[in-house]
């Protein structure tokens, strides 16, 4: 005669994670300097918009652009890409493709505010450089053969 167990059953083994911890622990950290990138571009937008005198143009640069002008474009693309690197934390996939868009621009933004602040546009080019590589890094793990 064939008995069935009332008892407790085994659950079926929860399926390994998908991401490799290191991936996801990079693309973390890229929303991170996303957000504290784009802090930084709100407060200089706002020193720029105000007309503080930090900002000194050098004479006969390529670049030459109204300070005001670059403030509100700093201000602007910060805001986006504070709430973009808020997505990216939260997991959102079209945040990621945002991202590396806005990470671009902010790049390019910085470069072109070479003459305003040369140290700074520096070290901003740089995250920017490297949150596009964080987030171009595949998300997914490489199959096992």
């Amino acid at each position: 005669m064939a008995s069935t167990a009332n008892g407790p059953s085994v659950a079926p083994s929860a399926a390994p994670s998908t991401n490799h911890p290191f991936r996801i622990g990079w693309t973390a950290f890229a929303a991170v300097l996303m957000i504290f990138g784009g802090a930084m571009a709100i407060f200089e937008g706002i020193a720029a918009i105000t007309k503080s005198s930090v900002f000194i143009a050098t004479r006969d640069y390529v670049f030459r652009f109204n300070l005001t002008g670059w403030g509100w474009i700093h201000l602007v693309l910060g805001i986006v890409i504070v709430l973009s690197g808020c997505a990216l934390l939260t997991g959102a996939a079209w945040a990621r493709v945002v991202g590396i868009v806005l990470a671009g621009l902010g790049a390019l933004a910085n470069f072109l505010w070479l003459p305003y602040y040369p140290l700074w546009s520096v070290v901003l080019i740089a995250i920017n450089v490297f949150i596009i590589w964080a987030l171009c890094a595949n998300p997914q793990p490489e199959a096992k053969v």
